[in-house]
């Protein structure tokens, strides 16, 4: 009683914070610090030739714009507005304002302290907190307006309109608000009549020539400054790709001038490509030569190397025309450090080599990041090239400590530390150690033991290269996967160990997988062998952990709890309490033996009762039993964000899983025993057998000033077949959560229009849909409107609940709505989110009740979560 008033009163004083917020802004006065004579900026119009322009890139040349807004609301400027504008004279006029009111302070503080007042938060500090979260008015100041202008010009004057004009009008809209339309009249755009080119050095000819196909500049077109400057970038990555390791963009330079033997009217353009020699600077002098391919001659490679260090002490070895110089004794494979240098004797310089020289040295892990150096020959066309790698700490050593708090954990404390060594093998490998551990107390009292714990271990070996097991060794893996797309290795075991934490798990894992990234933008990973091996020490204790299914198994059986009339069930049931005559399942002799007399048909009962325990029973084992996983899986990635300030980019992940095909090969060699449902068994385990895809795309679109929409939808399913009914737990599907659909808690929705609730609900099939609206509200304070579409279902597998499984298109009928709002906290390295959902479509109700029945703060669902959720 005491808890349910509580949780009203918490929910009515959230009511009334957010009243009392809403009445605080709504009584802001936007002009408040506007002058009588001023006006308020509240739009930016742009327009040519008549027609309005709402290209991002054209409004941000704008030396003005509106106050920002948070859906509508001018947040930051009435923030600004609630500051004091000058709060140290009000401070002297409130302690002036009576005769001896400074007298009676300063006896009772000091002089100081008083002084100190005047400067506290409270006076002058929080005035100035508002003034700088908040947002000055944007008073309308021509001659901004008027530099405006000359912006537009200039940019519609690089796109081919030098003959453009522009105009500008204040338009008041309402009191002391008012809006500019900025005008360009266009006019006819100068078109490229002939391009000429005049180029120093014949190398550099000879190359331009060879690709003069692909350039940005062609005759006919209309000018346009961009493509000048893609040309010069084009020309610039042509040639230092092409052996000219030394080519100066700046020595690209372009003569345009109007054809004049036209009439005016026809405003053509002749454009002359100048490329200059190279230019060489000294204190007195400038000279000039021309460009020239260089071939490399000799690549030393120095490894260990300290800066400062006397290289005529240092030994050598060559190794695939490379010399590689060390001090006392070789570390390193010769192959491993080769491998990573991609540039190669007689062969022209490439800055792309040089490009994923940096990048795979980086990503054997071993070394700090390079120094390259290239030195000239002074007599001949030839480079020697000198590589210093500087070796990172053989052994490094970390520890993390966090502190954790659930539904089902009181407290508890983690610890985890790693142990990684170098070079393992001399050949750039990483050895990895690791071991981690929580301990705490559970928050269930009902429970036997008040602690729980959960250890493991993990062993983790990196090659910086595919490797191939002793059995391919005809397979070269430079042909399939060449050295510039970083290829990695992972050979993978772990074991973790659970007490007092659901069916006790104790997990056994090992993969052997290969990674690389085909480009900057494209990332693929083949686990060639993934092993899991889990098992529930504990499954008497499924229906204590899965109550939903217990408290289904226990009304069916309150028709069956009476002694006298069924006396052989009576061993199965307790009273719960001398006061009452209620009897329960007792567990888990009550549940197993009950459930065998059901199903058995020691015991007469109806239909339905019968197909509700078998469902239960279907449940129970499909969650307890222990799992051996034997799978392959292949994902492609591909993300084309430019940087971490893109806010317009696309994901696509796409991933084929498949399972217990080997071991069922095996079987047609290698007889398996078979258990009595005449599954195969590995040592003493069926193996899981299935087939499983999944496709997650994300999209964001930047609506200017930090306004992000994003999308992602996600389509799964896991077939199972063969030696399997069902898929393992640990491979299903569930939904809801901080990163799926935020009005319901994780494994808390479905399947289908189930109403199970406090269990691990989960299934085979899954779709998902979430749209959300970003914003910045203050600082590092942003905001998000949210929707989140989805379920799950079972389909193709042993469960035959109409409810849960998925039949057609009728079961999108039972897809889930939920919507709401969230804060994010910026900080940079990370951002912390909460975010509220609200149930708006709950298939779980009767038709008649599913939408927003349960829209309001009482039955509204907060997610914490780091980072976005997509």
């Amino acid at each position: 009683m005491f808890m349910g008033t509580l949780h009203r009163f918490k929910v009515r004083s959230a009511k009334i914070v957010l009243f009392c917020f809403a009445i605080l802004m709504a009584s802001c006065n936007t002009l408040k610090r506007v002058g009588e004579d001023d006006l308020l900026l509240s739009k930016n119009r742009v327009y040519t030739n008549g027609e309005r322009v709402v290209d991002d890139d054209i409004q941000s040349l704008l030396v003005q714009k509106p106050n920002s807004r948070v859906l509508g609301y001018p947040l930051r400027l009435n923030l600004y507005n609630l500051a004091k504008p000058n709060p140290d004279s009000t401070f002297q006029a409130w302690l002036m304002r009576k005769p001896k009111r400074e007298d009676r302070l300063t006896r009772l503080l000091s002089e100081k302290q008083v002084n100190r007042l005047g400067e506290s938060f409270l006076v002058k500090g929080y005035s100035e907190w508002l003034k700088k979260v908040g947002e000055a008015p944007v008073v309308i100041d021509t001659s901004k307006t008027r530099r405006s202008l000359e912006r537009l010009s200039a940019y519609y004057g690089s796109k081919g309109y030098f003959n453009n004009t522009t105009n500008y009008s204040i338009i008041p809209n309402r009191k002391q608000n008012a809006e500019i339309n900025y005008n360009i009249n266009l006019g006819k755009p100068f078109t490229i009549e002939t391009f000429s080119k005049q180029i120093a050095s014949p190398a550099i000819d000879s190359l331009y020539n060879q690709n003069a196909q692909n350039s940005f500049i062609r005759t006919g077109e209309v000018f346009d400054l961009a493509n000048f400057n893609m040309e010069r970038e084009r020309l610039t990555r042509l040639f230092r790709d092409s052996g000219v390791y030394n080519f100066q963009e700046s020595s690209i330079t372009y003569n345009i001038e109007r054809d004049t033997t036209r009439s005016n009217d026809d405003q053509l353009m002749n454009v002359e490509l100048n490329i200059e020699d190279l230019r060489r600077r000294n204190d007195t002098t400038v000279t000039t030569a021309a460009y020239k391919v260089f071939k490399f001659d000799q690549i030393n490679i120095y490894a260990d190397y300290r800066f400062g260090q006397d290289k005529d002490s240092l030994k050598s070895v060559n190794f695939d025309n490379y010399t590689i110089y060390y001090k006392d004794k070789l570390r390193y494979k010769p192959k491993a450090l080769t491998d990573a240098i991609f540039f190669h004797k007689d062969s022209i310089y490439r800055d792309l080599d040089r490009i994923r020289t940096y990048r795979q040295i980086t990503n054997l892990n071993t070394f700090k990041y390079p120094n390259i150096e290239f030195i000239q020959d002074p007599e001949r066309d030839i480079l020697t090239s000198n590589i210093y790698l500087s070796a990172r700490p053989k052994y490094s050593l970390g520890l993390d400590f966090d502190i954790t708090h659930s539904n089902i954990q009181r407290l508890g404390i983690g610890f985890s530390t790693a142990l990684v060594s170098r070079n393992i093998f001399g050949g750039a490998e990483t050895l990895s150690l690791s071991a981690r551990g929580t301990f705490g107390l559970l928050s269930d009292e009902s429970l036997p033991e008040d602690y729980f714990s959960e250890v493991g271990a993990e062993i983790n070996l990196t090659f910086p290269r595919i490797w191939f097991p002793f059995w391919l060794p005809f397979l070269k893996a430079d042909r399939i996967v060449p050295n510039y797309m970083l290829p990695t290795t992972r050979i993978t075991a772990g074991t973790s160990f659970q007490k007092n934490i659901g069916l006790d798990k104790q997990t056994f894992n090992s993969i052997f997988g290969y990674n690389w990234s085909p480009s900057d933008f494209k990332r693929s990973a083949l686990e060639l062998l993934n092993v899991q091996y889990v098992r529930n020490v504990n499954p008497d204790r499924f229906f204590n952990v899965y109550t939903s299914s217990y408290e289904s198994l226990d009304n069916v059986a309150d028709s069956y709890e009476d002694p006298l009339e069924y006396p052989e069930l009576d061993e199965f049931f307790e009273t719960t309490s001398s006061a009452s005559d209620s009897r329960r399942l007792i567990i888990p002799e009550g549940t197993t033996g009950f459930t065998n007399a059901v199903l058995n048909g020691d015991v007469a009962t109806p239909q339905q009762d019968f197909v509700d325990v078998s469902r239960i029973e279907e449940r129970r084992q499909r969650l307890t039993e222990n799992n051996l996983i034997f799978s392959s899986n292949y994902s492609f990635t591909r993300n084309n964000r430019s940087g971490i300030n893109d806010n317009s980019f696309s994901q696509i992940r796409i991933k084929l899983e498949s399972a217990g095909n080997l071991l069922s090969a095996v079987a047609n060699i290698i007889p398996y025993e078979e258990n009595d449902n005449g599954n195969l068994l590995v040592f003493g385990v069926p193996f899981s057998q299935y087939f499983k895809t999944e496709l997650d795309y994300i999209k964001h679109w930047d609506l200017s000033r930090s306004n992000v929409l994003a999308m992602r939808t996600f389509f799964g399913i896991a077939i199972p077949y063969g030696n399997s009914e069902s898929v393992p737990f640990v491979r299903s599907y569930f939904a809801g959560g901080s990163n799926d659909n935020r009005a319901w808690f994780p494994y808390s929705l479905g399947p289908g229009s189930s109403q199970d609730i406090n269990d691990f609900n989960e299934a085979n099939l899954k779709l998902s849909f979430n749209l959300e609206y970003r914003f910045p509200i203050v600082g590092n304070i942003k905001g998000a409107l949210f929707a989140d579409v989805g379920n799950i279902w079972n389909v193709w597998d042993n469960v035959d609940d109409p409810k849960k499984t998925f039949s057609g298109f009728e079961s999108l009928a039972d897809i889930a709505i939920g919507s709401g709002f969230g804060l994010r906290y910026d900080f940079s390295y990370f951002v912390f989110r909460l975010d509220t959902g609200f149930k708006t479509y709950n298939p779980a109700e009767v038709p008649s009740k599913r939408w927003f029945r349960d829209y309001n703060f009482a039955n509204a669902v907060f997610q914490i979560g780091i980072n976005y959720p997509f």
